[in-house]
């Protein structure tokens, strides 16, 4: 349950982003971001502000650990729209990585939304957003989150 204790502390972030999801792009908006996260419950939730001063919006994470699936609830809110995304992206780690899974929709098209989380040592770790609209069978991955701890 303490698998997110790594993200603890603050964060500068490298963000790089498809600038059109599922239209078969390779542009990519390129854009910096800084994280504060903070772990709750003895290690079973996170919660992780982060800012994108170059796109005028915040971010909000929350990951809440359910010791009876013994899997993560992750939950986002944005600045810009002002509503919690239901419903949760639901999944785990196996060592430094974690994989988290839901049905979403993006832009009116029905997708399989999964994060990756790979902790890459106690100062750096990536997040990866891709799409499914085929069962699963293909991912467009269209953000990726370079992590590097900052000074408090």
């Amino acid at each position: 349950m303490n698998d997110f204790d790594f993200f603890a502390g603050h964060w500068n972030v490298a963000n790089r982003r498809l600038v059109k999801a599922l239209a078969g792009s390779d542009e990519w908006d390129e854009f910096p971001g800084y994280s504060v996260a903070t772990r709750h419950f003895d290690g079973a939730a996170s919660f992780d502000e982060i800012k994108f001063p170059t796109k005028g919006f915040s971010g909000l994470t929350v990951r809440v650990y359910n010791p009876e699936t013994r899997q993560w609830s992750i939950y986002w809110a944005s600045s810009a729209r002002g509503v919690l995304d239901v419903p949760p992206i639901v999944g785990g780690f196996e060592g430094s990585r974690g994989e988290f899974y839901a049905d979403d929709s993006h832009e009116g098209t029905p997708v399989r939304c999964r994060f990756i989380w790979t902790v890459i040592d106690q100062d750096t770790a990536r997040w990866e957003q891709a799409f499914s609209v085929d069962g699963e069978r293909t991912w467009e991955t269209n953000w990726v989150m370079d992590f590097t701890r900052a000074g408090e």
